[in-house]
Order: structure tokens, then C-alpha cells, then sequence
């Protein structure tokens, strides 16, 4: 278990990530084909902001990624790439006007994950508690066709995370990153063909 963690760790250090969870948006991306130059990307809970790296890669210079974290970062980040330390879930009137200038997304993208409590099924509900949240930024700045991507923790209230996003898209699938760690009970949820918010 322990090379198989330092395999990525090091392997993020040796490519200048901040953290090795770049390999998972990777995967995601090989397996879908999520992003393409040009694009504009939403990144919800950012910090220390490996997946706002390899999205900008991946959008590169006519495209833009807009990032946000409760927690600050001193990643250096290409000039397509815009950092906020904001809850995006409270915005300000500043990030507000940010978000409406920017948007409409190609993709919005969240690795969130609450503080966990070592309690499974507070941190599940916790977790789904912010994939729901995601979902609905998603409904007010994801344009018609865009994608989605969100992390969970896998329990009982999963289902009520992929409800929400097969009423929302044309296709859902649930994957499980060769590099998450083998305890890890996160999985993703990644939504294709975004068809708009849930009326009624």
C-alpha cells in the first residue's frame, strides 16, 4: 500500500503538481474526454490547485479556468488560470460578478470533500452535502452540453447524488480512479451533455 501512495506522490512532485489527485482528474479525462482547448472551467474547491493545472493545460491560452477554495494556495498558476480564496457557496458580490462574467462553463469541476469527523455516515452525508451544492452552481453557470465532475464519499445517500445528475444530463457515470488510494471510499461522479436545471 505505502509504495503504491508514494508512487503518486512522487510522480506529482516530479511533474510539478501540488498534489497527486491530478492523476484523477487525468483518468477521468482519458476515459471521457472531458476537456478541449478553447474551454471554460469552473473549479470548486481548488487548493493547492493540481486540477486547475492540468485543466489550463488542457483548455490552453484561449481557453480560461476560474478557481475558488476556502483555503488559499501558493501554487503558481499560467496566466489562464484565476485564484480565489472564496466559498462559493456564500459568494460575495465581487466573485458573484466574476462568475457572470465569465461563465457560462464547459465544465464545472469539484474535488471537494468535507472535514472529515472519522464518523462514516456524517462524512458521507457531508459529502453528498456538498455534491448537491456543486450540482446547483452547476444549474446557474454550466452552459447547455457541459460537464460535470464531483467527488464522494460512497454510502446509502450516493443514490440521491446520481438521481440528481441523471435529471440534469444525457449520460452519468461512476468512476473509481486507478490512482485513489485502495482504502479510499471516494469515487466520482462525472455528468456529460448537461440539458439545464431541473424544472419545478
Amino acid at each position: 500500500m505505502k509504495v503504491y501512495r508514494d508512487y503518486y506522490f512522487l510522480k506529482a512532485k516530479e511533474e510539478h503538481y501540488p498534489a497527486r489527485s491530478v492523476y484523477k482528474l487525468k483518468e477521468m479525462d482519458r476515459a471521457f474526454r472531458l476537456f478541449r482547448p478553447g474551454m471554460k472551467v469552473l473549479d470548486l474547491g481548488a487548493a493547492p490547485g493540481s486540477w486547475s493545472l492540468y485543466a489550463a493545460e488542457r483548455v490552453g491560452e484561449k481557453g480560461l479556468v476560474l478557481s475558488c477554495d476556502l483555503q488559499s494556495t501558493d501554487t503558481a498558476f499560467p496566466p489562464n488560470v484565476t485564484f480565489l480564496q472564496e466559498n462559493v457557496f456564500e459568494r460575495t458580490p465581487e466573485f458573484e460578478a466574476l462568475l457572470e462574467q465569465k461563465g457560462p462553463f464547459d465544465m464545472v469541476i469539484s474535488d471537494m470533500a468535507p472535514r472529515t469527523t472519522g464518523t462514516k455516515f456524517t462524512d458521507q452525508a457531508r459529502s453528498l452535502e456538498l455534491c448537491l451544492e456543486a450540482v446547483e452552481v452547476a444549474d446557474r453557470y454550466l452552459k447547455p452540453g457541459g460537464g460535470f465532475i464531483a467527488k464522494i464519499f460512497m454510502g446509502p445517500d450516493f443514490q440521491e447524488l446520481a438521481k440528481a445528475l441523471r435529471a440534469r444530463f444525457t449520460t452519468v457515470k461512476t468512476f473509481k480512479p486507478k490512482s485513489s488510494r485502495a482504502e479510499s471510499k471516494e469515487i466520482f461522479e462525472v455528468g456529460m451533455g448537461f440539458k439545464g436545471p431541473v424544472q419545478g
